[in-house]
């Protein structure tokens, strides 16, 4: 099996069987859109159809305007289909975290480049949403409350356990988000002796939001720390 095929069976039997916090709802791309795994499954055969040893980059969770779309982290159906070349029918929704991330892939060397070297997933593989006080439905990540940190916490062992078999490498391993996703990476790597190393970067989200004057700087940062 090339790398792609086992990433592909892994989307393919993801599922929460777990209960949830009162108020959070899982979002499962690959069980809940027909479309995504097929999509999903096009970006894997062009860009990992080999055996190829790739390091690991964590994310946190799938947002609803990139892998909630798409199933592939930070690829909003924007990138994925002018930048990867796979048409997308639906909504051409637009996620800030995967406008950094492609800039960075166009820096490191291109498409080929980057995802010959690296596969990025999450801990958690699949997203949270939550109602907020206004009706409006929004992201949630696995960390921001102790009880779906809790609930789930089984299920991130697994993933992390998938992972592994996928074909990454154990020297080096990154993660985006230096605060609270790094805090709770890098106690379970020291328990479970995941990787060598765990470098923490800075969340693309972040990046965009509160400090998007500053792009360029955060770009050559994660080029210095990716670089073998």
């Amino acid at each position: 099996m090339t790398f792609a095929d086992k990433v592909i069976a892994f989307n393919t039997q993801l599922e929460y069987t777990g209960s949830l916090p009162d108020g959070i709802q899982i979002m499962n791309p690959f069980r809940e859109n027909p479309a995504v795994l097929d999509l999903s499954s096009q970006f894997y055969h062009k860009f990992y159809a080999d055996n190829r040893p790739r390091r690991l980059i964590l994310g946190i969770n799938p947002g609803r305007h990139g892998a909630g779309l798409t199933g592939i982290p930070f690829t909003d159906p924007k990138r994925l289909a002018e930048q990867c070349g796979i048409p997308f029918s639906g909504p051409k929704a637009h996620e800030p975290s995967s406008v950094f991330v492609y800039e960075v892939v166009a820096a490191y060397g291109g498409l080929e480049a980057f995802f010959g070297d690296f596969y990025i997933n999450s801990p958690c593989p699949l997203g949270f949403t939550k109602t907020n006080e206004q009706g409006k439905e929004v992201n949630y990540n696995y960390y921001d409350s102790k009880a779906l940190t809790a609930a789930v916490y089984d299920f991130i062992l697994d993933s992390m356990d998938k992972h592994l078999t996928l074909g990454v490498r154990r020297d080096k391993a990154f993660c985006m988000g230096s605060g609270q996703n790094f805090k709770f990476l890098d106690k379970l790597n020291r328990e479970k002796g995941y990787f060598d190393q765990l470098i923490p970067l800075e969340h693309p989200r972040f990046v965009m939001q509160y400090k998007s004057k500053e792009k360029l700087a955060y770009i050559e940062r994660y080029l210095e720390l990716l670089a073998d």
